[in-house]
């Protein structure tokens, strides 16, 4: 019984939170707050809901997605699904997304390829029969602009 006790103790004990950092985190109390805690870092990161896929996304990144059907090469698109946005030091979540009023993150179409060719051997043993299907997937690929936090005013 006296190690059940010692056991609790030492769990009791124990830190809930660890960080690498010494000091204490900042916490925003209010929405321009967080907005101006983000704008002071130098970079940011974004993570989106693209086509259904959740990704990390930074300026000048160049992502595959499949194919989009309705867009044409060049064309710039508004990704406004962000469910994150955060820097080095902040991060600010979304309930399930952010506000296109807090962040605004633009893609370009760069081009429209297709991938490695992918071969289907469908069978039946000891029958003879044998069948190949090949065929690539079509994909879209996108360049990120930027990252732009509007300043709340």
């Amino acid at each position: 019984m006296a190690a059940l006790n010692s056991l609790r103790l030492w769990n009791a004990a124990r830190p809930l939170v660890r960080t690498m950092s010494t000091t204490s985190p900042t916490l925003a109390g209010s929405l321009p707050e967080a907005v101006q805690l983000l704008q002071s870092q130098p970079s940011h990161y974004a993570i989106a809901s693209i086509v259904g896929k959740r990704l990390i996304v930074t300026p000048r990144d160049l992502i595959t997605v499949p194919r989009l059907k309705d867009v044409q090469v060049g064309d710039l698109l508004q990704l406004n699904a962000i469910e994150e946005i955060g820097s080095r030091e902040y991060t600010m979540r979304g309930e399930p997304y952010l506000s296109e009023k807090v962040v605004s993150v633009t893609a370009t179409v760069v081009e429209h390829t297709k991938g490695a060719m992918e071969r289907i051997v469908k069978f039946k043993r000891r029958k003879g029969y044998k069948k190949t299907i090949k065929h690539k997937q079509t994909y879209t690929r996108l360049r990120i602009n930027d990252i732009v936090i509007p300043s709340s005013s």
